[in-house]
Formats: C-alpha cells, structure tokens, sequence
C-alpha cells in the first residue's frame, strides 16, 4: 500500500496501537505517523515493534516500540506509563491485536479450551485491560478517542473467532457509555474481507474470490486504504458525535436492514 500524503491531521496527538509489529497495525501506526502523530507500537513481538518504531522515526515521526502482552496486566500498564513518559501520554488507542487465524474459526466444540481461553483473553479481556490503562491518561489530556477491530465475523458467524468479535462489539458499546463523562469515545471497525498479508496468507484465494462475487455488494476485497480511511473519520473530529458504533468496512456484506 502505498503511503499517505504527509500531513498534520493528528498533530500533537499519540496513539497507542497494539499488535502493530505487522499487518493492519503496522499500517495503521505508518499512516497515523504520517499525518502527524507520535506513535507507540505495542507488541508481544518487542522486536518487531522496535524495527517498525525504527523505521516510522526514520521518516522523521516519533515513535517508540514497546513489547506488550495484551494478556498481562503488568505488561500494558508498563508500557502505557513508558508511552506517558516518553511521548506525554495518550491520546488515540487502537485495540488491534488478536488471534485470528482459521484455526479460530473451527467448529465450538473442536477449539480446544486451552484456545478458546487464549483467544478470549487476547480478543476481549485484552481489550478491557488496555482500555482501563490509557484512560487515566486520555481523562488527563481532556478526552481521545479508543478504536476497537472488530470483524464481519461478529456479525454473521457462530465460530469461536466470531464469537469473540461478537463480544468486541457489545464491549465497545460497554466502554463507550463508561467512558463518556472523561471525553473518550469509543468505536469500532469490523473489517471484511481486506488484501492485509496475513488474510492472504491464510485464507484460500479461491474461498476470497467465492466470498466477494456471492456475499458483497461490492466486488472487489477490501484495501487497507479503506481501513485506514475509517480509522482516521473515527480518531478524528469528523465523527466527534458518535460513540458506542462498529462500523462495518464490508463492500456491503451483510447486508440487513
């Protein structure tokens, strides 16, 4: 994907993004950097996240790489007191990381609970921890704003996966009126399918192909442009007046009334 324009959409703002050593995170940690915001990348990979961090500071942004299990408590707090130290505080979180293979995505009764545990804990609890650790920080700096991925899966699937997105949804609305009195609003995106490398990688091309001509209104698998495109409406004062909302980034899949 190509870059966006330089620009100054998020200046003075930090954004705290977890599971953003690759994939959607990593794009989403390049693009914010590039209009202007100091970005802390949070990942259990800490190498991974120092290398991006290296290379968005390359480009002239701020950015720091911290490693962080979003299923340890000490983890997240740690490495939002070291954003707060470093970069001010935050502004912008982005719950971003996630189990999400096809692994996942097996009947209830064959995920394992060891799994089943492991992804709950990653997809959900995750969540709430690291929601719990930056709102301190966002109260203090007069509100911001928390974006939780979601999935189509959340939606219109009984697997484990979709389940747990399922959850992120009602969660999202949960934080949003708990977080209201301190200026946080709290939305989410649920992504379809999207040409991200690890959907590429682990989804059949001929299931994407079937999925997109029989279930989308629009024929074509989603962009990280399009993702990134909802990502800054929802960080940003475009959309000062909702909260408690996923918003679907589908090509029209499913489509209700």
């Amino acid at each position: 994907m190509s870059e966006a324009t330089p620009g100054s959409r998020f200046e003075g703002k930090v954004a705290f993004i977890t599971g953003a050593a690759q994939g959607i995170g990593e794009t989403y940690a390049r693009q914010l950097a590039a209009e202007g915001a100091s970005i802390a990348i949070a990942d259990v990979n800490a190498t991974g996240a120092k290398e991006v961090a290296a290379s968005i500071a390359g480009t002239g942004a701020r950015a720091i790489g911290l490693g962080c299990d979003v299923t340890d408590e000490t983890q997240i707090e740690a490495a939002v007191a070291e954003t707060t130290a470093q970069l001010g505080g935050v502004d912008i979180l982005i719950n971003n990381a996630a189990k999400h293979l096809m692994e996942y995505n097996a009947p209830c009764a064959e995920l394992s609970l060891e799994k089943w545990r492991l992804m709950m804990d990653v997809n959900v609890v995750g969540i709430v921890a690291c929601s719990k650790a930056c709102r301190p920080s966002m109260r203090q700096r007069g509100g911001g704003a928390i974006v939780n991925m979601s999935s189509i899966a959340g939606f219109a699937s009984t697997s484990p996966y979709g389940i747990s997105k399922l959850a992120v949804r009602g969660l999202t609305v949960a934080l949003a009126t708990e977080f209201s009195p301190d200026g946080i609003r709290v939305n989410g995106i649920a992504p379809g399918i999207v040409d991200s490398p690890a959907a590429m990688a682990d989804v059949p091309r001929e299931m994407i192909d079937q999925f997109v001509e029989q279930h989308q209104l629009i024929k074509r698998p989603g962009r990280m442009t399009d993702l990134v495109n909802a990502l800054f409406f929802l960080c940003g004062e475009e959309s000062s007046f909702i909260t408690g909302e996923t918003l679907l980034v589908s090509g029209g899949y499913p489509s209700r009334v």
